[in-house]
């Protein structure tokens, strides 16, 4: 329980931005599910206006802090080389 005023509204601003932290997590979830089913679909358009769309969004949390900027990246990352994979033919012969 808070002692102080100072401490009382600490706990109050620590809740409200708890719930933000909270929003802005789920809708990134949210855009990476969105890349990974368009890849699974095997539509690359899709894949690709997904994946813009999500970088945007992974990029916004991370600049947030709401995750690490190099989790941002690597999660880019592996988006990026998925779609990449499915709009290039393989080149294993």
């Amino acid at each position: 329980m808070a002692n102080t005023k100072q401490s009382a509204k600490r706990a109050r601003k620590s809740v409200e931005q708890r719930s933000k932290n909270v929003s802005l997590r789920t809708a990134l979830r949210s855009a990476i599910k969105k890349v990974q089913k368009a890849l699974g679909t095997g539509d690359a358009a899709q894949a690709g206006a997904a994946l813009n769309a999500s970088a945007a969004t992974i990029d916004r949390t991370a600049a947030r802090g709401i995750i690490h900027k190099n989790k941002a990246a690597r999660q880019k990352s592996r988006l990026a080389k998925k779609v990449k994979a499915l709009t290039q033919p393989s080149q294993k012969s």
